[in-house]
């Protein structure tokens, strides 16, 4: 089956869905519109949905709604607002610690009754160093070198609890059993974390681990841990040779392939005939400012703005991407795209504008069920990370009109059959690795 993920922002992810007649332009920050969203979504029956988020304030507020809520907190409560739906929030491993982040996602696995997940991210960027007393951007292999420990130490955390630590055992006084628990002592190059965690061991062992960065030292990542890979590909021979590569490297890594799931973003702008598709796709590409989007474009490429003529192709002389610091994956992706397919700089901020680099479609509901099925079926991908170009209405056509379809041909289940989102997408809870193993017998 299809794993689809509902990946929501805002009021939609083309940068200028919030000038739409039907969009509320404040709605970043109200918690009912996301509810709304969440329900919609688990109308779907759709395995999860995803919040991004960065540690420093996105673009210019001139250019598009400006300023979200921290994703674990509103999740939380979209977790009260739902009942089967996966809970998946990013969060940095360059500005957090492992003890207070393993902390928030264990109690949001309580909370929601085993349906959390984390997208793994380094953050890119020197803004966001600048917010934690830094004056430059940690290197991108030091930046890596730190995620893996930080992960490895959160997984200490969310083992250092036995199942069977609580007792409650009115009776006799005792609450826990002191010798279940694990303290992980570790010490490290990044981190000194005793231990053990201060909440029990949560519902799904631990919460799904996602990730989402394409580089080198993201995939390195993502085959020691990744359960669900987030990402960018233009075109099937891209996805599908990211998807082989992926998979082998997890099986390098020791693990079962079967147990990562790629999800490829797709933004599809849906009508009731392809005219009307591509007539949506184009008011929303008349409706961007280019003047900001040629700022952003020009800081993504590290590039002076008026280095980029709005009428002619990318400038032959942009950094090597061994150059880049950050996001090297998405930087690579963009010049490729442009120089594939000799964009104009307008043409590139056009396609740019719906998905940042992800894959965008215009066509009916058959069509779009059709791209999906074709990815799915040529080993490009285990599922989609569905990313609509205006919310919520882009959200619910997907969901009544796109999701029948998949339904019908098998694609997709038409009922929930487990409770926690590791069993949406078909993974085990993992074993405490402390837990004694019985001998074997002879």
């Amino acid at each position: 089956m299809l794993h689809l993920n509902a990946f929501l922002m805002g009021v939609g992810h083309h940068e200028a869905a919030w000038r739409l007649p039907e969009s509320d332009p404040f709605a970043q920050t109200d918690v009912e519109h996301f509810k709304h969203l969440a329900r919609i979504a688990e109308r779907g029956r759709l395995d999860s949905l995803f919040l991004a988020d960065s540690p420093v304030l996105w673009n210019s507020i001139g250019r598009r709604p400006s300023g979200t809520l921290e994703p674990t907190v509103l999740l939380t409560a979209l977790a009260g607002a739902t009942e089967h739906i996966g809970l998946i929030a990013t969060a940095s491993t360059t500005y957090n610690e492992p003890f207070n982040l393993a902390r928030r996602f264990a109690s949001l696995d309580h909370i929601s009754g085993g349906r959390a997940g984390w997208n793994i991210v380094t953050t890119a960027g020197v803004d966001a160093a600048r917010n934690f007393n830094l004056d430059e951007l940690p290197a991108h292999r030091e930046r890596y070198e730190r995620a893996a420990e930080f992960v490895d130490v959160s997984l200490k955390l969310w083992d250092s609890w036995d199942d069977a630590a609580p007792l409650g055992d009115k009776d006799g006084g005792r609450w826990g059993d002191d010798t279940l628990l694990y303290p992980p002592e570790h010490t490290g190059r990044h981190f000194r974390v005793a231990g053990p965690l201060n909440v029990p061991r949560s519902p799904q062992g631990h919460p799904l681990l996602v990730q989402a960065g394409s580089s080198e030292d993201g995939k390195e990542l993502a085959a020691r841990y990744a359960e669900a890979v987030f990402t960018a590909q233009q075109t099937l021979a891209e996805a599908q040779a990211f998807y082989r590569d992926l998979k082998w490297r997890t099986a390098q890594a020791g693990r079962d392939p079967d147990t990562i799931k790629i999800l490829p973003g797709i933004v599809p702008a849906i009508g009731s005939t392809e005219a009307e598709a591509l007539a949506l796709e184009a008011e929303l590409d008349r409706l961007i400012k280019p003047e900001y989007a040629r700022m952003q474009l020009a800081t993504t490429l590290r590039v002076a703005p008026e280095d980029l003529d709005l009428d002619r192709e990318l400038p032959a002389d942009l950094p090597d991407e061994d150059e880049i610091e950050g996001a090297k994956s998405r930087y690579t992706l963009i010049v490729t795209l442009a120089q594939r397919e000799r964009l104009t700089v307008r043409q590139l901020i056009g396609r740019l504008g719906g998905g940042r680099g992800h894959r965008t479609f215009a066509g009916t509901p058959e069509q779009v069920a059709d791209a999906i099925e074709e990815w799915y079926r040529s080993g490009a991908a285990d599922g989609f990370n569905i990313m609509p170009p205006v919310l919520p209405s882009g959200l619910a056509t997907f969901v009544d009109h796109v999701v029948p379809i998949l339904q019908r041909r098998g694609l997709f289940r038409t009922e929930y059959t487990g409770s926690t989102l590791r069993e949406h997408y078909g993974l085990p809870r993992p074993a405490n690795r402390h837990t004694r193993q019985p001998a074997a017998a002879h």
